[in-house]
């Protein structure tokens, strides 16, 4: 019986669980906010406690490893590898996108479709990748600016789902008729669970101590226009 503490921080949703065997029986969540650095700890601590009264210990923790927010990934990356080492368990790391196409799938499973989550990164820029029924990448991950145009190989021949907060801001932008919306679908911790499970028993972990979550851009700081401390000023 494998024992595994998911945790997702990948986008604006934050959420914890715990699963036994693929099938989460402990969870909290908050789908909305980015409020991670406040949220987090607190929610694995509430299902930790929750564990120890059912005599549950992680075997591993399992975390959604991105792309997404540079900032919630670092949060949820630093948290995971702490517990790791605490718990002396092994760390386990599903891409956000097949996070997302796997939830997709549970509820809309046609062999004739292909998926593509989108996460937001920023303006018309999305993360994205393909994926088939079987949860197949056939499409690497990429940064890319979406226009009409955008997919034209697939939706060519396929209907092709698209999902997550990235798509729904393409809805304008992508008029095939072969472009087919889900709302709703978000990479939660819940959902992790039986990925986390099947990595678990194919033995497929990180090195906990050089781990880092799947940022695909480099972090930019942007100056701030404001001269806040008045520098310059007489």
């Amino acid at each position: 019986m494998a024992v595994i503490l998911t945790i997702d921080t990948a986008t604006n949703a934050c959420s914890v669980a715990l699963a036994v065997d693929g099938k989460p029986v402990i969870s909290r969540v908050k789908e909305e906010g980015r409020s991670h650095s406040e949220l987090l700890g607190v929610f694995v601590d509430e299902v930790l406690s929750d564990a120890e009264k059912q005599n549950l210990t992680p075997d591993a923790v399992a975390i959604s490893a991105g792309p997404g927010s540079y900032t919630g990934l670092r949060i949820g990356a630093s948290l995971a590898k702490g517990l790791c080492f605490g718990y002396q368990v092994p760390l386990i790391a599903i891409d956000t996108l097949k996070l997302l196409a796997h939830t997709a799938i549970l509820q809309k499973n046609d062999a004739s479709l292909l998926f593509c989550p989108m996460i937001d990164a920023r303006r018309m820029e999305v993360y994205s990748e393909v994926f088939n029924s079987s949860l197949e990448s056939i499409r690497s991950i990429k940064a890319e600016i979406i226009d009409e145009d955008s997919f034209g190989e697939f939706l060519a021949e396929h209907k092709v789902v698209f999902m997550g907060d990235g798509a729904a801001k393409c809805k304008d932008t992508l008029k095939h008729p072969n472009a087919l919306f889900m709302d709703g679908i978000l990479p939660l911790a819940t959902h992790l669970s039986e990925l986390a499970e099947q990595a678990f028993a194919a033995k497929k972990v990180e090195d906990v101590a050089y781990y880092e979550p799947l940022y695909l851009k480099n972090f930019v700081v942007i100056p701030s226009t404001k001269n806040v401390l008045g520098l310059g000023k007489k």
